[in-house]
């Protein structure tokens, strides 16, 4: 055997292999699903592009071709737990009438199901002591389905109102799963959306009042 023939020329990074491509039309959804799997279990610093790799039974280079860089790969983890193409449209519904429950619902629902809640742990543990993460998770939650809430609502300042309602929603998840406070740790989940409804509500829909205006109404011109 001539040393060419045992020492083929290596490929370039991203570019898989014929053979690697043709794992099957599934080898996308099983190194998203690896990818959940183990940032999970290992968190965004202790993964590696190899370790989903070998979880999904294909070449490094293939995770490299559908996603590029370890931080794309724990976005599209995100997302995959999200959906937030999906569930946009839902959340809107027909009117701005009970956009507040919808989305708090559906935010807690996502929380409350342990096959989504787990990988969500993980990123919220990798936010807090990584930058990469965080960055993911703020890109996400903001621009990818907060943001498109609000911006679909046609009402002013929709960057501030959707980072009022993540701050809201993640602080909620922070509390409640993460550290588990009590008694938000055990309150029942109908409780913390019927409290949480109005305000998201608010965030996103009502106009604030003008300056130096009062519940009974504006000053009037004498100060009194």
């Amino acid at each position: 055997m001539t040393p060419d023939a045992a020492d083929p020329a290596p490929r370039r990074r991203g570019r898989p292999s014929r053979a690697t491509a043709e794992t099957g039309p599934d080898a996308r959804t099983r190194i998203l699903e690896a990818a959940r799997t183990e940032f999970a279990a290992r968190g965004y610093d202790k993964t590696s592009i190899r370790g989903i790799a070998k979880a999904a039974g294909v070449d490094p280079a293939l995770v490299h071709h559908y996603f590029g860089t370890k931080d794309d790969v724990f976005a599209a983890a995100i997302e995959l737990s999200f959906e937030p193409a999906l569930v946009v449209p839902g959340i809107l519904g027909s009117d701005k009438e009970g956009l507040g429950e919808r989305l708090a619902r559906y935010f807690i629902a996502i929380w409350e199901n342990p096959a989504s809640r787990t990988p969500l742990l993980a990123v919220m543990r990798s936010a807090l002591t990584n930058e990469a993460a965080a960055k993911v998770l703020r890109g996400f939650v903001l621009r990818r389905l907060l943001e498109r809430i609000a911006e679909q609502l046609d009402v002013p300042d929709p960057t501030f109102r959707a980072e009022l309602a993540a701050s809201h929603m993640v602080g909620i998840a922070m509390l409640r799963y993460v550290i588990r406070a009590e008694p938000l740790a055990s309150a029942d989940p109908e409780m913390i959306i019927a409290m949480v409804a109005p305000t998201l509500q608010r965030y996103l829909t009502e106009s604030p009042d003008p300056a130096g205006a009062s519940p009974s109404g504006p000053p009037s011109p004498s100060g009194e």
